[in-house]
């Protein structure tokens, strides 16, 4: 399935060159599963990930954004072994993650907080004025319109 090409679509297409990108990353069977998380739309520009931190306190947990890729990652502290405890079942993870979740490039963090072992970061979607649709009107300069160019 690693052979997929996505050539045909590109030639009907402006600027999704790291569209490819997204499907080679999606199609690798190695695609981290830990830690659990999640995106919500929480608005018509908003959105939230909430990544569960079991096990993690907030100062081991680590938020950076560097050239659209948002990257968490949360360092585990050796737990001492103590040999009266026999676990019957673990079933909380406590190992280091390192998650990656790449932006759009109108999209920013706004905040982040950590309440109940959830890491809940806030994204808006910022699009500047010359970024909006805008319709392309079609046809000659009017003779209002020439009158207007020659005054200016």
């Amino acid at each position: 399935m690693s052979n997929l090409s996505l050539t045909p679509l590109f030639r009907r297409s402006i600027g999704f060159d790291r569209f490819n990108d997204l499907f080679d990353y999606a199609m690798q069977s190695d695609t981290p599963n830990y830690p659990n998380y999640k995106i919500e739309k929480t608005g018509d520009n908003n959105y939230r990930i909430v990544v569960a931190t079991a096990g993690f306190n907030e100062d081991q947990l680590e938020i950076n954004l560097e050239n659209q890729l948002l990257t968490i990652t949360g360092k585990a502290i050796e737990e001492n072994s103590d040999s009266t405890v026999e676990f019957l079942h673990k079933g909380i993870a406590s190992r280091s993650f390192k998650l990656s979740l790449r932006l759009d490039e109108h999209i920013e963090v706004q905040q982040a907080n950590y309440e109940n072992s959830l890491l809940k970061i806030n994204l808006q979607r910022s699009v500047p004025e010359e970024a909006m649709p805008r319709k392309i009107p079609i046809g000659r300069k009017t003779n209002e319109q020439i009158e207007t160019s020659k005054t200016e």
